[in-house]
């Protein structure tokens, strides 16, 4: 497509630059730092309520309490194993039950995105509680980021719920009657519409990983025998 071809690059997310593709569109790149944008989230409340985590002073961890960093890894390519293979499967049966109208589409992607809501919100619930048993710099790490999800979750929320509408509009601009080799345009949609919800995984699990690496950094050495 030409206009896809004279687009400049975006370096943002994934998803970012997966929707703009879609939607047949060029983002601009903010000029803003990242902290100049995450000032505009936060209220004053939300900053009192992270200086509080920031400056509190944890217990220390106690002692004998599991720390077996594997066990978080395995924990977490689990629950973005059975995410990931959750989607491919409802993809597959998708094309059968395609119509003219968008809202099937709609429903899958918004069971879809609620499913990965409630795992990975346990998910990282847990892995703050083991961040939070290994000493007291990162049971402040710990208290943080359960603030930052409290103040970032509604605005997560509110733009990821975007992504359906954004779909629809490319499900609109797709002709019915696409054709490729081995292709139609029920399988060509939703292949897009699988890509776009790994990559929304991808962004949903980056909290996860930022608390699995500090988990990392912070693995104790085990005892000789």
């Amino acid at each position: 497509m030409v206009q896809a071809s004279q687009r400049t690059d975006f370096s943002g997310p994934g998803l970012i630059r997966l929707l703009a593709r879609l939607s047949e569109i060029n983002p601009r790149e903010s000029g803003q730092t990242f902290a100049d944008r995450l000032s505009q989230w936060l209220g004053w409340a939300d900053a009192i309520s992270l200086s509080s985590a920031l400056d509190g002073s944890p217990a220390a961890a106690p002692a004998g309490v599991p720390t077996a960093t594997s066990i978080e890894e395995a924990q977490c390519a689990r629950v973005r194993s059975a995410l990931a293979a959750a989607i491919a499967e409802d993809m597959r049966s998708a094309p059968a039950e395609m119509s003219p109208d968008f809202a099937p589409c709609r429903r899958r992607y918004v069971a879809r995105q609620q499913a990965m809501h409630t795992s990975i919100t346990a998910l990282r619930g847990r892995l703050r509680e083991t961040l939070a048993a290994r000493s007291p710099d990162m049971a402040r790490l710990a208290s943080m980021d359960a603030v930052m999800e409290q103040v970032l979750g509604a605005h997560e929320h509110r733009l990821l719920a975007t992504v359906p509408a954004l779909l629809e509009k490319h499900f609109k601009r797709l002709p019915p009657d696409r054709q490729a080799p081995s292709d139609t345009f029920p399988d060509a949609f939703c292949r897009d519409m699988h890509s776009v919800l790994l990559a929304e995984l991808d962004i949903r699990l980056q909290p996860v990983e930022g608390l699995l690496a500090a988990l990392r950094s912070h693995a104790p050495i085990a005892p000789r025998p």
